[in-house]
């Protein structure tokens, strides 16, 4: 299934490179977009992943969802990244997850700009274009941190400014890519460390998640013992050298 799934990523990936001009709408909150990009490519996938699976549901970005269940679901983001993709920054993703009893066990992030092609199966490892990747041992003191600013959640920007603040002054540098699927493949080929936000959506980061598990570091949403994807959350995920000094920050300024 997973050379299916990205197959009609990379078919996903193209039309995203064909719609560059697609037109722009807001949504609610501050600084959200979608385009009619987006809508056109989660139409195309939602055709595309169901039959792959049959009696599987669809959970997507651009779409009124109902709550997760137990039965296999595939939770995608047709661009993560809409504000980089309408901006032509070249650094945004195809997402497509899928979830059984409400955790990943397949995901594909596809960016066709650096046609680069992250996948992940539970228990199988994580690999980029075919090769298998793992996170990095870079000690925390060098640690590159990327975020995320929340940017449509008003109340979380002193919060998300403070971490990063502490994470600046006590790792090594920050990274603001603006896509969440491009930081978390970060982390999980060793591009990076440590990455943060503070509110974010099952499509965001299930791939992600699983991506990361599979190279070997760690992945946590904020308030909940295990990895959440019912509803929005903070996440934070990092490599085995970070992960004491980052959980103490973290515990110490949240």
């Amino acid at each position: 299934m997973i050379q299916k799934i990205q197959a009609i990523a990379r078919e996903a990936g193209s039309m995203m490179l064909k719609y560059q001009n697609a037109a722009t709408h807001q949504k609610e909150g501050h600084y959200n977009f979608v385009t009619d990009a987006d809508v056109a490519i989660q139409n195309f996938l939602k055709d595309a992943l169901l039959p792959l699976l049959p009696g599987s549901r669809f959970f997507g970005e651009e779409q009124e969802n109902e709550p997760l269940t137990d039965a296999p679901t595939f939770v995608v983001d047709p661009i993560d990244g809409t504000n980089n993709f309408m901006r032509r920054r070249n650094l945004s993703m195809v997402s497509i997850a899928l979830l059984e009893n409400k955790q990943p066990v397949l995901g594909v992030n596809y960016n066709p700009y650096s046609d680069e092609m992250f996948t992940a199966e539970k228990g199988k490892g994580a690999f980029r274009n075919g090769e298998r990747i793992h996170v990095s041992d870079t000690p925390f003191e060098n640690a590159l941190v990327s975020y995320g600013t929340a940017p449509y959640d008003a109340e979380l920007v002193k919060r998300t400014m403070k971490l990063s603040e502490q994470f600046l002054l006590q790792a090594g540098d920050l990274r603001r890519t603006g896509s969440a699927a491009v930081d978390l493949s970060d982390v999980a080929c060793g591009r990076s460390d440590i990455m943060f936000e503070m509110r974010l959506r099952p499509w965001d980061v299930a791939v992600g998640c699983l991506l990361i598990q599979e190279a070997g570091g760690y992945f946590f949403s904020m308030g909940h013992d295990e990895p959440y994807f019912d509803d929005a959350c903070g996440i934070w995920a990092c490599t085995p050298t970070c992960l004491e000094k980052a959980k103490k920050l973290i515990a110490e300024v949240l």
